[in-house]
């Protein structure tokens, strides 16, 4: 009988330790996606390439990490609550979709790591002290805004030479707003043209700044990076297209979708760094050691229909710098 229950405890033994072994292994890490927009896959542009980065290290969603999403729905004044939640669920990373989803992580943690997309100055806005030693827990990429807007301005006079007057559009809730606001008045008083700052934090205001261009004598406009107003990129479009308004805008997204011109870095090759640069923490490295990143290459999109509808004819050297034409 001893035997008997000898061989039993053993045998049960031996069963329930693989168990108890599973129970002991450490959890999936889980990067927490905070972004203003909606929470959801969609709402990123680049997320298939943030997946990439992530996989070309190893780590595939589903399998080894997990992501979670925690989106605003283009109402910034969620986002610190949203990031509190990721901060509480004890993510192992924060992957932060621009600036004001940064500040909101930043503002709710200073031990998770952190890894950004701005397209602000991160320094001037007071996320690192240094894009070369960022120090703390941020790191990431960075699109300095104020060096594209002169160059968005330029490309946006030769496609409408005899423009003299601009127009801004900036979401006065973005914190970046007063810096783009100020850039894009430096670089036209360079240029020799005027510059006018319209400002749309609701749709409502979208329509009264569209409104608004006829009136003042604006020839051109540039459309500013902001989470809010990319996300009615679709209603910019047609309004431009309504108002005969040339207009630049800092997504590739706004040209296919009809607008006339655009001019960015490489959403999917942002996005991919970011995901390397997730891995890499989560391999140990830490935020501080890795320098943050600005791009290298740029993509400027023409759309010649649009071109045409407006009565635009495109300049051949123009053209022959374009990445992309579309008809």
């Amino acid at each position: 009988m001893r035997r008997r229950e000898l061989i039993f405890g053993l045998a049960s033994a031996t069963t329930a330790w693989p168990l108890a072994a599973r129970a002991q292994r450490p959890a999936v890490p889980v990067v927490g996606f905070l972004s203003a927009g909606s929470p959801g896959l969609s709402s990123v542009p680049g997320l298939t390439a943030f997946r990439v980065g992530l996989s070309d290290a190893g780590y595939v969603d589903g399998q080894n990490v997990a992501i979670e999403f925690r989106g605003a729905e283009e109402h910034y004044d969620r986002l610190p609550g949203l990031a509190a939640d990721l901060v509480g669920r004890q993510v192992a990373v924060i992957v932060a979709a621009n600036l004001v989803p940064a500040l909101a992580a930043k503002a709710a943690t200073a031990t998770i790591p952190i890894v950004f997309w701005s397209g602000a100055d991160p320094v001037e806005q007071g996320l690192v002290p240094s894009l070369a030693r960022p120090g703390g827990n941020l790191t990431g990429f960075a699109l300095i805004n104020s060096e594209l807007g002169a160059k968005r301005l330029e490309l946006l006079r030769q496609l409408v030479p005899n423009a003299t007057g601009f127009a801004l559009l900036v979401n006065p809730a973005n914190p970046n707003a007063e810096p783009q606001a100020r850039d894009a008045q430096e670089a036209a008083s360079a240029q020799g043209v005027g510059m006018q700052i319209l400002a749309a934090a609701t749709e409502d205001e979208i329509e009264a700044a569209f409104a608004a261009l006829a009136r003042q004598r604006i020839d051109a406009l540039v459309v500013s990076s902001d989470r809010f107003l990319f996300g009615r990129h679709d209603r910019l479009v047609a309004l431009a297209a309504q108002h005969a308004v040339p207009a630049i805008y800092t997504v590739r997204d706004y040209a296919t979708a009809g607008g006339l011109i655009s001019y960015a870095s490489s959403t999917a090759g942002s996005f991919q760094l970011l995901g390397g640069y997730t891995a890499r923490i989560l391999k140990g490295e830490k935020p501080a050691d890795l320098p943050v990143t600005q791009p290298t290459t740029f993509e400027l999109v023409i759309n010649l229909t649009t071109a045409k509808a407006l009565g635009l004819t495109e300049p051949q050297l123009l053209l022959a710098q374009a990445d992309e034409t579309i008809e």
